[in-house]
């Protein structure tokens, strides 16, 4: 607390009202005090005439060395429900001494935390997920108590919290009053005095050369980052040519189950219907390695997991035509065969797929037949010479883009 003497120092940016100013205006006549409580309220308003009026001596402040807590502001209901009940992340964060305490040096040889744990509990994680930023605060308390008895904590009541965090940041509550009217607390008490005070920002203004120069210091930043950011990326991107359609698919053939024989592979190729067209470097085809079958719950399952990428370009003719309607859709053509212990394969299934329209990410399954033999003889010729009826084109496993 300041010293008596100093007390006119504190005055700075406060100011201390017993009454409004109609109220004040009112006892000072002496004419319109009716009651015995009015002329003592006269009589006390003409001691602080005389005296110069009371010395601001009720400021003070609280600092992390003093180890205060603002009650009220771990009080504060999260919901607008009448019987709320906090969760464990209101109660840990309720507990958390958002202070910055003071740094000892550690020796290297003795560390007493694990740096990593390799098997953390529940509660383990629960409490290293609670944000707990090192924050110093500083609370401007007003002692608002009668005379005679000033230096009570009951009668002690937060006026402003000023925090700064680890970041720098600076956090007034409440906020500077500006335009707005003064702040008010009323005090319970047999005369329910009501104090009003003010909160400005007394910075020193920037002087137009620091401002500019701190603006520069910030643009060089900006462009910098965008720098960082443009190197990153790159600005080698090819645009499609005017009336031009880029499709790029990168795909993936997961796995294959359900079918009779072990040792899977997939044959696969793309059809590019008319306007259609890719680079001459650029396959449409693709075999995927062999694989053998694990059993998952009552299926066998061939995992390839196999990547392709295809890019192909759809070029306007008709400026009537398109966009309005969609051209014909490229079209995949799957063959899933087998191979045995001579090396001998077999047609497990074919199936086609239809590339996606929309953008995004697709997972699709697709299903597949095969052509069987009459008889029991070809199923026979099957399993012990290999090879199986195949069709000629592997178009026909849907109606051929060339069929009018």
């Amino acid at each position: 607390r300041p010293p008596e003497d100093e007390a006119e120092e504190v005055e700075v940016g406060w100011q201390e009202k017993l009454f409004s100013q109609f109220e004040v205006d009112l006892y000072l006549n002496e004419s319109a005090c009716q009651t015995p409580l009015d002329w003592q309220y006269h009589e006390e308003i003409r001691k602080l005439e005389k005296a110069g009026g009371r010395k601001n001596s009720r400021i003070f402040t609280y600092t992390d060395h003093d180890r205060f807590t603002n009650l009220e502001e771990l009080c504060q209901k999260v919901t607008d429900l009448d019987h709320e009940e906090p969760s464990y992340l209101v109660e840990r964060m309720a507990n958390v001494r958002r202070r910055r305490q003071d740094r000892r040096p550690v020796e290297a040889s003795s560390l007493k935390s694990k740096i990593i744990t390799w098997e953390p509990s529940e509660e383990f994680i629960k409490n290293n997920h609670v944000i707990n930023t090192p924050v110093q605060t500083m609370y401007i308390m007003g002692d608002l108590g009668p005379y005679g008895k000033l230096g009570q904590r009951e009668y002690e009541n937060v006026l402003c919290t000023i925090k700064v965090d680890g970041n720098g940041v600076i956090t007034v509550k409440p906020d500077f009053t500006g335009t707005k009217g003064a702040y008010r607390i009323e005090v319970d008490g047999e005369k329910r005095e009501v104090w009003e005070y003010t909160i400005e920002n007394a910075s020193a203004q920037v002087q137009p050369e620091e401002e500019e120069r701190e603006q520069r210091v910030f643009r060089e930043l900006y462009g910098r980052h965008r720098d960082y950011l443009n190197g990153l990326v790159g600005s080698d991107f090819e645009m499609p040519l005017p009336g031009t359609l880029r499709l790029l698919v990168n795909g993936e053939i997961v796995s294959a189950q359900s079918y009779e024989y072990d040792n899977l592979y997939v044959h696969f190729f793309l059809e590019l219907p008319d306007q259609w067209s890719s680079s001459p470097f650029q396959q449409l085809s693709g075999v995927t390695q062999t694989c053998a079958t694990k059993a998952v719950g009552w299926d066998n399952v061939a995992y390839f997991c196999y990547p392709f990428t295809v890019e192909m370009f759809y070029t306007q003719e008709d400026e009537g035509v398109f966009p309005y309607s969609l051209p014909q859709w490229p079209v995949l053509y799957f063959e899933v065969l087998s191979l045995d212990f001579w090396q001998r394969y077999r047609v497990e299934g074919y199936g086609s797929l239809v590339l996606p329209t929309s953008p995004g990410v697709h997972m699709l399954t697709i299903p597949t037949w095969r052509p069987v033999g009459l008889g029991p003889v070809a199923e026979m010729r099957r399993f012990f010479i290999g090879g199986s009826p195949e069709l000629e084109d592997l178009t026909y496993i849907r109606i051929p883009s060339t069929f009018k």
